[in-house]
């Protein structure tokens, strides 16, 4: 492989390890100023500890050899033995990381959907057992020769698309953090409009970060077919979360009177969650309009959790759940010459959806056993006392903010 693909692979996984620091920043900034510290290291737990695991079986669980298999062998080259010593490891040991990247990033985002109420230690068992047993197995399905990959041809349709995620992160992680906020109930004194973001910046700052860093996430596969497609998939990354901000900010402002900067940051990250599955098969217009529709619809979305009473505390589920669908469902209607209404028929959307519908339900089932077990044994959510003083000095022993008198 040539080495210019070579280190736009290294810059991309650079890129999207940066975009859970990002994920940090954003869930950080619309804490309470005594739980900050419990949200950013909810991620950064997850970026170690899902890192270590993917090198020592994840890895090799995220590739299947026969279509229904439910996943690899995890013991098939435990701590990547084998591939370090092939005459390919270069580029393949680059192709690991790349992948444990995606991992990480995906574990990282369950976490804003029980903020401000969860035990570290119990989190981290969380969130071991859920990669190994649900983000491995899925990627295996989706990107590794498994079923949904191959969906299309056994049903004589269109394969299913999902370029960067829309099923194997964006819904996947949805779906569990619906399953976590059900399971670990409501925060004390839950109502609309009972916490107010504590660093607004701080959370503008981790949008940015993210829409850094998805530049990597998109069109960073691109380096093993030579950048055929990176002008296509920055163009859409760039359009559709632009045209996302807008769609939510205009929302905002019928519905609450004013264009908020959180809204703003939201929306972005919805147009990205919503690009990420077709940023590869769709033409630039119809990237803008996938765009302010995600950021219209997510901006409603977000209020479903008061009109059905779960705690999503940072819009997991409005965000990445309903903009992983909307993106994944779309393509059915306007994916590149197999949309239904740009030449292809209804085969594109009944497979977008056989895979969107299957991945939520195996990512909520798992994650809701996950959950109960550990909540009924070792305990998963904090004391009320302890949630309402805040719980980083419970549960890390420092504040995010050191105020001393002069």
């Amino acid at each position: 492989m040539d080495t210019g693909s070579i280190a736009w692979a290294i810059t991309a996984t650079a890129l999207v390890l940066f975009m859970t620091p990002g994920v940090a920043f954003f869930y950080g900034g619309l804490v309470k100023a005594k739980s900050v510290v419990s949200m950013m290291m909810m991620s950064f737990g997850a970026l170690g500890l899902v890192s270590v695991l993917w090198v020592l079986y994840g890895f090799n669980m995220s590739a299947v050899g026969s279509v229904w298999d439910f996943a690899g062998n995890p013991f098939s080259d435990f701590a990547l033995g084998g591939l370090a010593t092939g005459e390919s490891a270069n580029t393949d040991l680059i192709g690991v990381a790349f992948g444990a990247t995606f991992a990480i990033i995906t574990v990282a985002l369950i976490s804003g959907a029980i903020a401000d109420r969860a035990k570290f230690g119990s989190w981290m068992i969380f969130a071991g057992i859920w990669a190994t047993v649900v983000y491995f197995p899925v990627a295996a399905w989706v990107w590794g020769g498994g079923w949904i990959l191959n969906l299309g041809e056994s049903l004589g349709l269109p394969a299913v698309i999902d370029y960067a995620g829309g099923t194997a992160v964006h819904i996947n992680a949805g779906a569990a953090a619906l399953a976590l906020a059900l399971v670990l109930g409501k925060r004390v004194g839950f109502q609309k409009g009972m916490d107010k973001p504590h660093n607004v910046p701080l959370t503008l700052l981790g949008a940015a970060v993210l829409w850094f860093g998805w530049f990597g996430f998109n069109a960073g596969a691109e380096w093993l077919n030579g950048l055929a497609n990176s002008g296509l998939i920055v163009i859409n990354t760039l359009g559709a979360t632009a045209a996302a901000i807008l769609g939510w900010l205009v929302v905002e402002k019928f519905k609450d009177g004013k264009p908020t900067a959180v809204g703003a940051a939201s929306g972005a990250v919805a147009g990205l969650v919503a690009i990420t599955p077709a940023c590869a098969n769709l033409e630039p217009g119809w990237a803008l309009l996938l765009g302010v529709v995600a950021g219209a619809l997510c901006a409603f979305a977000i209020e479903l959790k008061f009109k059905f009473g779960f705690d999503d505390s940072l819009d997991v589920v409005g965000i990445h759940l309903v903009g992983g669908l909307i993106g994944t469902l779309y393509l059915g209607f306007f994916a590149i010459d197999t949309g239904l209404f740009t030449g292809g028929g209804l085969g594109q959307l009944a497979v977008q959806a056989i895979a969107a519908v299957a991945v939520m339900a195996f990512s909520f089932v798992v994650a809701w056993i996950l959950g109960f077990a550990i909540e009924k044994s070792i305990g998963f959510r904090v004391k009320n006392e302890d949630e309402i003083a805040g719980i980083d000095t419970v549960v890390h022993g420092h504040e995010g903010y050191q105020l001393e008198s002069v």
